[in-house]
């Protein structure tokens, strides 16, 4: 068995449609109308619709889940974010992990947390650009150094 798809209620598809679409550059696989099924394997579906089948309201913004999204360049993203059409309202603003990843929390439209951390290859290129060494940044990340001259090594060649 494995893990196909992650459906979210949501009140307006449209809205929650161009939201994934201009900020996370997913787009339509296939429209059903009330559900519609998005690229990265998340599925929208029309609260009417969810009820309609469970036999039971939803409760919007429960603080007990989030989806998860990697970035390779973080900032550009909060740029984004910052000049969206949508009012962006942030669960945590944009912090560095222990470990050195940069991530931020928002809420989509239907108060479904969203965070978006930097990729791997992102942190290592961004510690390693600051000045650090290759056994400082292993150290930092928590990753073997053969990670880190790795990714560090791939992200110098581009």
């Amino acid at each position: 068995m494995k893990l196909k798809n992650v459906l979210l209620t949501v009140k307006d598809i449209e809205i929650s449609k161009t939201f994934y679409k201009e900020l996370f550059g997913l787009s339509v696989v296939t429209d059903f109308g009330e559900n519609v099924i998005l690229t990265e394997g998340l599925v929208l579906q029309e609260k009417s619709a969810w009820e309609s089948g469970v036999g039971n309201g939803v409760n919007f913004g429960g603080l007990d889940s989030a989806l998860y999204f990697e970035e390779n360049d973080l900032e550009r993203f909060l740029s984004r974010l910052e000049n969206s059409s949508y009012a962006i309202e942030y669960l945590n603003p944009c912090f560095e992990r222990d470990w050195g990843q940069k991530t931020v929390r928002i809420f989509d439209p239907d108060h479904h947390i969203l965070e978006i951390g930097e990729t791997q290859s992102g942190v290592i290129a961004r510690l390693l650009g600051s000045g650090m060494t290759a056994e400082e940044t292993s150290a930092k990340t928590r990753l073997p150094i053969s990670v880190i001259l790795e990714k560090g090594n791939h992200g110098n060649s581009r």
